[in-house]
């Protein structure tokens, strides 16, 4: 049986560590063996059963250990796993067993589906998508290192590029298209097309500085 890093500390990885309680409650599939996070007081101040075992800059993958991702901001994302992939880690997908996951899609490398998560049908997931609790409609496309928060609708035919972070309870209405390095602020709904390195928040959703 493979042991399981958590890559990220935070609150976060916090969640992620039940999550894989979880799912071995239901059938063991890892050791888990902690975290790795560059702040080594990351747990100091909660209770938890597992350590900081080490950073992420100095840590080298051993053969049997597998990583799962709990860093939810998109460029930071990218820039960990980027060096980890390139020590030889090894990522694994962690689906909570109350999530749902439909027929004829494609998955990524590292998916991240908390409780209660949905993926329809006929989707394409990229890599190191993280999915809190959100429905992911038919048709729809997710590129790699999105974040998606809870409660969020991403509904029939929508397009979201790499590095999008969407806030709680977002909507994104049918067929539109959010292109690489879009934030929407919690609580928007999306009706237009976004263009890249925008940031937009309200109902209806509009570009914003901040």
């Amino acid at each position: 049986m493979k042991e399981i890093i958590i890559v990220g500390a935070g609150g976060f990885g916090r969640e992620l560590l039940q999550w894989i309680k979880d799912i071995n409650k239901v059938e063991e599939q890892w050791i888990i063996k902690g975290f790795i996070d560059d702040n080594l007081k990351a747990l100091d101040n909660y209770e938890c059963e597992y350590k900081v075992i080490g950073t992420i800059n100095e840590w080298q993958p051993e053969e049997n250990e597998v990583f799962a991702c709990a860093i939810a901001k998109p460029n930071i994302k990218e820039k960990v796993l980027t060096l980890l992939k390139i020590k030889g880690a090894l990522f694994v997908s962690v689906i909570h067993p109350t999530a749902i996951i439909g027929d004829h899609n494609n998955i990524g490398e590292g998916l991240i589906a908390c409780p209660n998560s949905c993926i329809t049908v006929n989707t394409i997931i990229g890599d190191f998508v993280t999915l809190l609790g959100s429905t992911i409609g038919h048709d729809a496309i997710v590129a790699d290192y999105s974040t998606i928060s809870s409660y969020c609708e991403i509904t029939s035919g929508v397009k979201i590029g790499k590095r999008v972070f969407l806030g709680s309870h977002v909507t994104i209405i049918p067929g539109r298209k959010i292109a690489n390095d879009v934030y929407i602020g919690a609580g928007s709904v999306v009706v237009t097309h976004i263009k890249a390195n925008t940031k937009i928040m309200g109902n209806p959703a509009r570009k914003i500085q901040f």
